[in-house]
């Protein structure tokens, strides 16, 4: 199931929901309102990643990330 990100045009809320088949996200409530006039907003996929990769999964785990507040050292 893809999850997608919705903005609400009656109250501007932003929310993410898991949905099942593409005409569902048509008809998807605000959960702050309960407007049902949600529209789908434009969202970019998340890169998968392997236990094997030298990515920091979060702070404070893997190798230092080279940002300037990064307080880990290698």
């Amino acid at each position: 199931m893809p999850m997608y990100e919705f903005a609400c045009a009656e109250c501007g809320t932003r929310f993410e929901r898991l949905v099942r088949h593409e005409s569902v996200a048509t008809a998807v409530d605000c959960p702050e309102c309960g407007v049902a006039n949600a529209k789908r907003e434009l969202s970019l996929p998340a890169a998968p990643l392997t236990s094997s990769s030298n990515v920091p999964m979060s702070c404070g785990v893997g190798p230092p990330c080279g940002a300037s507040w990064c307080q880990r050292k290698g």
